[in-house]
């Protein structure tokens, strides 16, 4: 069996592992409903890209390529049917399991028709005082041309008949703005963790006599839309703020829809008429056989019903940034001036590390300038923007690259970047053309030696959300060569440097490829060891590369979270490559690489890039080399929790299939982590002697 694995198959594998969490019964209910959400938002983001990316290369005509040697209509319909296995589970495990298992907790999602009286009437008034308003039946005849369907939103399809008139469609869309499920009785309802709740498009259908009155109503249908967001920005762009604003406007009214999903039994009109209307063809259609838009169950993790959901994590404060008087935060120039600090989150606090880090910085007198890339952020508060927007408006240089086209972030980017400005900031868009991923932050400080440079390098974007929700590690540091790299970033970031070479850091698209091939081939060798955990692998020439290795002796272990092209354990081809991923409580974020075995020199490096195409010759990424021999057996320490724990961990076989290693048997690799933090932290409080 030969032949790299398909990217879009390997895509809809990794949402299936999230889709096992839901499934599996054994985890706290409201944590099934979260990755059931999950796993809806997911395919909905794989529509609107890769499935609109799919269409548009075949509306221009584009067939197979040396990287994807399949036409794009052969995908299509490749996809289709483990999409489809995909519904069927996720609407098997809501319906069948995780509802009933609701209602035993008290938390009961019931149709409009189970409804007692005085539910009803209470409904009622819910729906004239609180729904009725904001709804606006739009007809479709003659005289009104089909409505645009907005993007994932949910509509009813009305067919209504007035004063013998033919059949006619009306279409109502399902306000976004009010609760998808609404608690029927006030003293059950909110966020109290009890009640009963019906779906809001129910609430709507049988209310309908208000919004048509005098009209028979023949039936009602429930749909959803996904439309193309995979528009591409102008590379000769010269204002690049303007140009993704245009993209977002585009994005809003984007004429291409990539999927259709109706519930079962709609009538063949209605189907028919939206067919037409939207320009797609029935292989778009999906029938749902549950309910629409599972990502919605956001608003019942939102239940407080602690008894439910995983124990909470609080993470911990990495020991050497403990203040050595409780009434005194830590200095973080001085400690970094004794040493590198290395970081694990969400085990370690991102606030007590890395916002504070930045919030001191902001804060410090004899601080000159402060520099960050930001790719992701969070919207309402940030604390990291607030003491880039203190620093600027105190004078210091505060030079922040956002990165403007970072998908469906693009809005908030925007918004902070303005902010910025405002405070006095110098704010630079990104690059035309590459995106800026690298995650750094750089700190220039006035010494009494001179000036000094601090820095922080990291696997995940400068997001406190986030920070709580994804594995990442970074690293805090006062190297002064590792400080100059990051400044020469920094310039080609926001000047016209050509700098190619860097003493430690590895850059993209300058040199991280050629670099990481050298590694690679140094190992390819009988006791060579590569050993290498991110989220995607599906560049062709690092998989050749790969597989050479294997062929040359090189042990190789891969975690790969999501999508892997490289088919492992192939006779001759990749004997000597396993590949595992761990899908868990904590996204997978964090990207370590290791070149050599453990003890014997070997090179460790974390940053940004992956190994696709996209980062590591589209993209500006970097990584960054740690050294410090206690720093090097914590990044040990992870890739071996990561590859001897098996407890959600899956690994892939020689004919594309993923398996389970040993089900829910052991302790989780992520809970390990958790006791190592504790245990890091209990160490530290330890009296000595």
């Amino acid at each position: 069996m030969t032949g790299n694995l398909n990217r879009e198959l390997s895509w809809l594998d990794f949402n299936a592992r999230v889709l096992a969490l839901a499934e599996n019964e054994r985890l706290p209910l409201l944590e099934r409903a979260r990755f059931l959400a999950i796993c809806s938002q997911n395919l909905d983001e794989f529509f609107q890209v890769r499935v609109g990316g799919l269409k548009v290369q075949i509306s221009a005509g584009e067939g197979a390529t040396s990287a994807t040697p399949v036409t794009p209509q052969s995908q299509l319909v490749e996809i289709r049917p483990r999409v489809e296995e995909l519904v069927t589970r996720a609407a098997r495990a809501f319906e069948d399991s995780i509802v009933p298992a609701l209602a035993q907790a008290e938390i009961a999602i019931v149709p409009f028709a189970a409804l007692d009286q005085v539910e009803r009437e209470y409904m009622s008034s819910v729906f004239a005082d609180q729904i009725f308003p904001v709804l606006t039946p739009l007809a479709v005849d003659p005289a009104h041309p089909f409505p645009y369907i907005s993007n994932l939103s949910l509509n009813l399809a009305v067919v209504i008949a007035a004063d013998g008139d033919d059949p006619r469609i009306a279409r109502i869309k399902v306000p976004g703005s009010l609760p998808r499920f609404v608690p029927t009785l006030r003293n059950r309802t909110g966020l109290s963790g009890s009640g009963r709740f019906v779906p809001l498009e129910q609430v709507i259908a049988a209310h309908l006599d208000a919004l048509f009155p005098g009209v028979q109503i023949l039936g009602t249908h429930l749909f959803r839309v996904t439309r193309n967001a995979d528009i591409a920005l102008e590379d000769e762009a010269e204002d690049l703020l303007a140009a993704v604003e245009e993209v977002l406007r585009l994005r809003r009214r984007s004429p291409h829809a990539v999927r259709l999903e109706i519930a079962p039994g709609m009538m063949p009109t209605v189907r028919d008429l939206l067919l037409d209307e939207l320009e797609i063809e029935s292989s778009d259609v999906y029938v749902v056989p549950g309910t629409l838009d599972l990502g919605s169950l956001w608003s019942m993790y939102a239940l407080r019903r602690p008894e439910l959901k995983f124990d909470p994590w609080m993470p911990v404060t990495p020991p050497r940034l403990v203040p050595s008087e409780p009434d005194r935060p830590v200095d973080f120039f001085r400690v970094l001036g004794n040493g590198d600090v290395l970081l694990h989150h969400p085990y370690d606090s991102f606030a007590k590390s890395v916002e504070a880090f930045i919030d001191q910085a902001a804060r410090d007198p004899n601080v000159m300038a402060i520099k960050q890339t930001i790719y992701r952020t969070s919207g309402g508060e940030s604390r990291i923007i607030k003491s880039l927007i203190r620093a600027a408006e105190a004078g210091k240089q505060v030079v922040v690259v956002v990165e403007v086209t970072a998908r469906f972030d693009e809005a908030a980017n925007i918004e902070w970047a303005r902010a910025l400005e405002q405070a006095g900031a110098h704010v630079v868009y990104g690059i035309v053309g590459l995106k800026t991923h690298a995650k750094l932050l750089l700190v220039v400080r006035r010494e009494e030696g001179g000036l000094r440079r601090y820095t922080h390098a990291s696997t995940g974007n400068y997001n406190p959300k986030t920070a709580e929700l994804y594995e990442d590690i970074g690293l805090l540091s006062a190297d002064p060569v590792l400080g100059n790299d990051v400044a020469e970033v920094f310039n080609y970031l926001t000047g016209y440097s050509k700098q190619s070479e860097y003493d430690k850091l590895l850059v993209s698209p300058v040199g991280l490829r050629r670099r990481l091939v050298e590694m690679i081939r140094a190992q390819s060798k009988p006791g060579g060891e590569i050993v290498i955990k991110i989220n995607h692998l599906t560049d062709p020439e690092m998989i050749t590369v790969l597989e050479s290795a294997s062929q040359a002796g090189a042990r190789i272990e891969l975690i790969v979270r999501g999508m892997c092209c490289l088919r492992p354990g192939v006779p001759g081809v990749s004997d000597n490559i396993r590949v595992r991923s761990v899908v868990g409580r904590f996204l997978e974020h964090s990207r370590v690489y290791r070149f050599g075995p453990p003890g014997s020199g070997a090179a460790y490096y974390i940053g940004s890039a992956d190994l696709m195409t996209r980062n590591l010759d589209r993209r500006v990424e970097s990584l960054v080399p740690v050294a410090d021999p206690v720093l090097q057996a914590r990044l040990e320490d992870v890739l071996a929790v990561n590859l001897t724990h098996d407890a959600i961990a899956w690994t892939l076989q020689a004919d594309g299939s993923w398996r389970r290693i040993n089900g829910d048997h052991g302790v989780p690799s992520q809970r390990r982590f958790q006791e190592i933090a504790l245990s890091r932290v209990q160490r530290q409080a330890e009296p000595v002697g």
